[in-house]
Formats: structure tokens, C-alpha cells, sequence
């Protein structure tokens, strides 16, 4: 039986951290081992509602359905969501405490140490294994002191450490040695090894270099892990990847017409992930958006959530894309905010309690008034919505406090009435609502009714469940053919082995 802890840290952001934790969770889980995930300190605005009201990343519900569990406040118990490049929204234990600046966090990590340690102690009571994920890279010295998330939570929880790398970043090997090498000795004794992510080619032209890595570091590469085209799904880092290219990996329309879906990229975007439900549907190119004139042969233009709601309303206009958005719904044309920008395509946007430190026009294109309130609401309603049963979640100040448009949907817990359906332009707070198969198909029937596009059929079948399932799959299948499991096994089981060596330079070929 496999019993133990891992922290699976990156040479960056973005290494793959997130990814191979996900694909390690599946391994084990399809074992029979009882697996959790755990992020002590994430910082992002993809976040979700967990079942019993509280915000975590989007990346540790996606590891914990790898793991055949629901989201948990205990999988990330820090969450910090930027609002501004100077300042960020603390959320602990799943609720929101304030907001601080980069310098006056730092004040509060002593007390948060505490509060991650005993939450992963908890989760090591309740399953066999935990699965731990480091945040940005241990090689960030400069934060060594007051870190929760890597070195410093492997010293306070004993953990051992497994470093992964992005090869498709170029100098993989190096990061991997300088990750090690400008540790001190005490935080170098509990790497165990590495991992190199998204590799391309033939993997025998590497194995020198793992050989001299091996030399230099007196610690082995656990595997390498190919490139999948078909891993886009959750993908938390991955906006930069896809500003302005298309989303996911789209399949050939059932019909003779293909529908084009421009999704404004925000500054502050949040929850972003509510696009990849349509990326999933044959015959729909979904194209992440930063200029007026990619929206001119959209057909359905979505405004996205945003932490920032004001200040990316401002940037819209600045922009000249709040003039296309505009133009587009005036000629017939669909569009569709989701949260902060369903609140952006209102008359008003009021914040008397400071929220977001201003107050805005809106769009103008919904009847519609909206008020910030002190308190973030959070939920994970059910309603109805075009005759079809959604389910989605809520994270907003924002309280709607006039609309003269028809409700998109009704809460079936309250039967009080949700969102937009003004006809072209439509809007709503619940995230996740195209991830309901009916629904989204309905939408896409319309948005093609509306364009013209009476080539395009909607696909009968797509499962944006299934999809991702598949994908988390996937992700067990990478760890099981291509990482040593065998020693992987062996670190969760018993920790990094005793002395190894402490590296200081690599020139001496060999150790120190």
C-alpha cells in the first residue's frame, strides 16, 4: 500500500506543477489508494465554489476529481486573487480576509504557515497519500524566509520534493540544476529528483544530458513526459498561451458551417475555464481576444468574469473594444457576459462601499443596474434555463439591483429570477453554466439562428464531463507510462533518501 506525502515543485510557473499533481492523483486513485490533493498558497482568479461555500483554485478541484473527490476548502486553503499588479484579495480557509500588497503579505505569512500545516496534517489523518503542489518555483530565494508553499512547507511537513521542468521553455537542464543549486543545504537534502514535461522528439537524443544531470546532482530524472495536444482542459497558466490563437483543439462541424467565438481576454480575467465548454463543440473556433478587429467575423463575442471589474471596463474603452462589443450587438449579433461582464454590459455600475474604488457606465446593451456589496457572495445553485435543467456556481460582490430585461434562467432553490435574455445580448452571474450539455447546445441553435449560419448543427452527443474525465485519464496514463512509478513510489512511501549530495557548482563535473 502506498502511505505518504510528495511536493511536486516547478523550475516556474507554469512547468506543468498543477498537471503532473493531477496526473499523480489518477495514478494512485485508480490504485485503489486513497488520494488528496493540496495547494497550501495558489494565486489565481480561476476559482470555484466548493459544497460547503467556500473559494478555492480551480486547479485543486481538478486535481481532487482526479481523485474521485468533491472540492474542498482544505485542498487550498490560501488563495490570493489579484485585483490589481500591486495588490491581491486574500482568501483563507475558503473566505475572503482583506486585501494586501505584495510587501504587506508578507507580515501574514508566519500566521498562514499555521494555518496550511494544520490542514494538511488533517488531510494526512484522512487519506493515505497527499499529493502536495508548490507554487511559482522554489528557486525564488529572494521569498525563502516567509515561503508556505514550497521549501517551507516541505521543512514544516517533512515532505519529500520532486522538481518538474518544461522543456518546451528551452534550457530545461540548466533550470533544473539551478533550482537545486541555489538552495541551501538543508532545503537541497529533500529533492528527490526531476521530472521534464512536455518533450517533443525522440527522447534518446536527451538521455545524455539526464546522465550528466544525474552526475552533477547525484539525484535521478523520474521521467519524461511527452507532449499532449489533447491536455488544454483546466489548464490554469494557460491564457498566455492562447491570447489571441484559438482555444483547445476544436473537431470538424457536424454540419457544412463552422461558428466563431471571440472571448474578450480581460487584464483581470477571471474563471476564464467558462469558455472551454464551448472550445469542446465541434464546428466552434473559440479565439481568446485583445483588439477591436478580431471581433469583426465573430459570431458570438463573450465578456468573461473579471477581479477587476471597473478597471477592465476602462480598458475596454481605451481599447476600442467596448465600441466593437457595442457595434457587434447593434448589428444582430449575439453576445454574452458572464459575472463581471454581464455586470459590464449594464447601464451602471455602483460601488458605495469602495469595493473596487469607483463607480462606471456600463455598456449600456441590458436594462440593467448593479451595486458592489462589502460581501462576496458565493453559491452552487440550480435552476432552469431554455427548458433545460443548470447547475453552476457564483462568485461575485456584485448585486443586481434593477433589470428590465427578461431573466436568462430561474433559481430553483429560491424561484427567484437570474441574469439576461435580452434577446441579442444575453448575461448572467453563474459561472459554469455552459458546462450543462442541454443548455449549451440550445445557445450555440440560437447563436447560429441569429448569425445565419444554417449550416451549422449543433453536435448531439458532446459531454464537456466526459471531456474532461477523458483528459484527467490522460494525465494517469502520462504518470504510469513514462515516470519511474517504482521510485516514485519508494519517495512517497519513505521520503528522500539520506545523503545525497549537496551541490554548489557543476564545474568540478562531479558532486560536492
Amino acid at each position: 500500500m502506498v502511505s505518504g506525502a510528495l511536493l511536486v515543485a516547478g523550475t516556474t510557473s507554469d512547468a506543468g506543477k498543477s498537471a503532473l499533481v493531477a496526473g499523480i492523483c489518477r495514478w494512485l486513485a485508480r490504485r485503489g489508494v486513497a488520494v488528496a490533493p493540496f495547494k497550501a498558497q495558489n494565486m489565481s482568479n480561476n476559482s470555484v465554489v466548493t459544497a460547503d461555500g467556500g473559494e478555492i483554485g480551480r486547479a485543486q478541484a481538478m486535481q481532487a476529481h482526479a481523485c474521485g473527490l468533491e472540492p474542498s476548502v482544505a485542498f487550498n486553503p490560501v488563495l490570493l486573487k489579484p485585483g490589481s499588479d500591486r495588490s491581491s484579495q486574500v482568501v483563507v480557509r475558503g473566505r475572503v480576509e482583506g486585501t494586501v500588497s505584495a510587501r504587506s503579505y508578507y507580515a501574514r505569512k508566519a500566521a498562514l504557515l499555521d494555518v496550511v500545516a494544520a490542514e494538511l496534517a488533517g488531510l494526512r489523518e484522512r487519506y493515505d497519500v497527499v499529493v502536495c503542489e508548490g507554487a511559482g518555483s522554489p528557486a525564488e530565494i529572494n521569498l525563502r524566509a516567509t515561503d508556505i508553499a514550497n521549501m517551507g512547507l516541505a521543512q514544516a511537513a517533512d515532505l519529500p520534493v520532486v522538481v518538474v521542468g518544461d522543456i518546451d521553455r528551452g534550457g530545461v537542464l540548466a533550470h533544473l540544476f539551478g533550482t537545486l543549486a541555489v538552495l541551501d543545504a538543508a532545503d537541497q537534502a529533500r529533492i528527490a529528483g526531476f521530472v521534464i514535461n512536455k518533450f517533443r522528439g525522440d527522447v534518446s537524443l536527451l538521455t545524455p544530458g539526464l546522465d550528466r544531470l544525474g552526475v552533477l546532482t547525484g539525484r535521478p530524472t523520474l521521467g519524461v513526459v511527452p507532449w499532449a495536444d489533447d491536455l488544454w482542459i483546466d489548464a490554469e497558466d494557460s491564457l498566455s498561451a492562447v491570447a489571441d490563437g484559438v482555444l483547445g483543439r476544436p473537431a470538424a462541424p457536424h454540419g457544412s458551417q463552422w461558428l466563431r467565438v471571440a472571448v474578450v481576454r480581460l487584464p483581470r480575467i477571471s474563471n476564464a475555464t467558462d469558455a472551454e465548454a464551448l472550445a469542446c463543440e465541434p464546428g466552434v473556433a473559440v479565439r481568446y481576444v485583445t483588439e477591436p478587429s478580431r471581433l469583426l467575423d465573430a459570431d458570438l463575442v463573450v465578456l468573461p468574469g473579471s477581479k477587476a471589474t471597473v478597471a477592465d471596463l476602462a480598458w475596454l474603452r481605451r481599447t476600442g473594444l467596448a465600441d466593437g462589443v457595442v457595434a457587434h450587438a447593434r448589428a444582430g449579433r449575439p453576445v454574452l457576459g458572464i459575472c463581471g461582464g454581464y455586470q459590464m454590459l449594464g447601464r451602471r455600475i455602483a460601488d458605495p462601499h469602495g469595493v473596487e474604488g469607483g463607480e462606471a457606465d456600463g455598456l449600456g446593451l441590458l436594462d440593467l443596474e448593479v451595486e458592489f456589496a462589502a460581501d462576496k457572495h458565493l453559491g452552487n445553485p440550480a435552476g432552469t434555463a431554455w427548458g433545460e435543467v443548470v447547475r453552476g456556481y457564483e462568485i461575485h460582490h456584485g448585486r443586481v439591483v434593477h433589470t428590465g430585461d427578461p431573466a436568462l434562467l430561474t433559481d430553483v432553490a429560491s424561484g427567484e429570477p437570474e441574469g439576461s435574455d435580452a434577446g441579442v445580448v444575453l448575461g448572467t452571474h453563474w459561472h459554469g453554466l455552459l458546462e450543462n450539455d442541454g443548455f449549451r447546445r440550445r445557445l450555440l441553435r440560437r447563436v447560429a439562428d441569429q448569425t445565419g449560419r444554417t449550416g451549422f448543427r449543433p453536435a448531439p452527443d458532446t459531454s464537456f464531463a466526459a471531456r474532461r474525465d477523458a483528459q484527467l485519464d490522460l494525465l494517469g496514463d502520462l504518470v504510469e507510462e513514462h515516470l519511474d512509478t517504482r521510485t516514485l513510489e519508494h519517495v512517497i512511501n519513505h521520503g528522500t533518501p539520506a545523503d545525497l549530495p549537496v551541490v554548489t557548482s557543476g564545474l568540478a563535473g562531479s558532486p560536492a
